[in-house]
């Protein structure tokens, strides 16, 4: 028992080591569970973030069998299982026995039986205070019940590893911070100097093409003050990108007076109660910046309809023009436009992105987020 506890005793080290150590996610879990996986008597492990009631994500897996990993471990991605289940119930408070793994069942039935011999585990939740992350799953060839002592140890590495993600969690925020801060300045920068020279040399190419005596030299200040207006609006819209003013106020009144800027018709329609984490309410205006700069420059559209949704789970919003729409294929490529970026900002939050577009139709581009 001594050197059982001593054994355990130097794997919470290493682990604390590693957790320490790494500033990337996913890295720190997959050295975690190696090590866990590797000086224990487990075989296989995998730890599962649970978002919210409809999705979960696989976050690393050491040693799953091929009855798991098959098509780039799918079973495992997809689909509900009881110790998520259970863990979306709040039932789930500490280490405990799962006597059988459903995802083990679900590929039995599909007649992928190279399971390897795993076919129970125990799981245990990743938290932090009162805030809780996911589940740490372990299993071994046959091993159907877990005693004390592999059970505390299990609590031990999963206390570690949900303190590591709550710290990695707050220096992303914290980064988020710097890089707002820093796009401020860069606003403040750019309105202070380059904005104001552009709004220096409009004037006075309207007072050449007033003072011009040739009509030659007059189209050519005319020249000058158009393409200098322009870059002063490329400019405006440049630093609104960068600093949103308004946003302080929320995202409604920020997209209002983007809009208006623009020059677009914005219906607006809000349902349930919005209040929404910095980085969330960031996103989501980024989104609906690209889908009004699309609105303005391509589609000829005459207004737009914005509706944001919000429910206990997830927050919805849905950004549709009444232009002359395109053709799309969202499964092969997606078009320029900035759509790319959107749905990229959709997918970095866990959210769904999904675009509707029909010739002479109009557009409609739907985000949803989960809380």
């Amino acid at each position: 028992m001594n050197e059982e506890f001593s054994s355990n005793v130097q794997l919470l080290k290493e682990i604390a080591e590693v957790l320490n150590e790494e500033t990337e996610m996913e890295s720190m879990l997959k050295q975690a569970v190696e090590r866990l996986v590797k000086r224990t008597s487990f075989t296989a492990g995998w730890i599962f973030f649970v978002e919210n009631q409809q999705t979960h994500t696989l976050m690393t897996q050491i040693g799953l069998p091929p009855a798991l990993t098959h098509e780039s471990c799918k079973g495992m991605k997809e689909g509900n299982c009881w110790c998520v289940n259970k863990y979306r119930k709040g039932t789930l408070k500490k280490a405990s026995n799962i006597m059988e793994c459903k995802r083990v069942d679900d590929a039995i039935a599909s007649k992928r039986t190279d399971h390897q011999g795993i076919l129970y585990h125990a799981t245990v939740p990743l938290q932090s205070g009162e805030e809780a992350f996911g589940l740490l799953n372990v299993a071994a060839p046959y091993k159907s019940f877990f005693n004390d002592e592999e059970l505390a140890l299990l609590e031990s590495v999963a206390f570690q590893i949900g303190s590591a993600i709550k710290r990695i969690t707050l220096t992303k925020k914290e980064q988020d911070i710097r890089v707002m801060a820093e796009r401020n300045r860069l606003a403040r920068d750019l309105h202070d100097s380059v904005n104001q020279l552009l709004f220096s040399l409009t004037l006075t190419a309207r007072g050449g093409k007033e003072l011009a005596e040739s009509e030659e030299v007059k189209e050519i200040f005319h020249d000058i003050q158009d393409l200098s207006q322009r870059a002063l609006s490329e400019m405006r819209a440049l630093i609104w990108q960068l600093r949103p003013r308004g946003l302080e106020n929320g995202l409604v009144e920020a997209v209002k007076g983007y809009a208006e800027m623009l020059g677009i018709q914005v219906n607006f329609s809000v349902k349930g109660v919005i209040s929404l984490p910095s980085n969330v309410e960031e996103s989501l205006w980024r989104i609906t910046q690209e889908a009004l700069n699309n609105s303005k420059k391509h589609s000829g559209a005459e207004e737009v309809n914005v509706y944001l949704e919000s429910t206990m789970s997830s927050i919805k919003l849905i950004v549709e023009d009444n232009g002359c729409g395109f053709h799309v294929d969202l499964k092969n490529t997606l078009p320029s436009m900035g759509i790319q970026s959107m749905k990229e900002r959709a997918e970095g939050l866990n959210g769904l992105f999904r675009m509707e577009s029909v010739v002479g139709k109009g557009t409609k581009i739907v985000t949803e987020l989960p809380k």
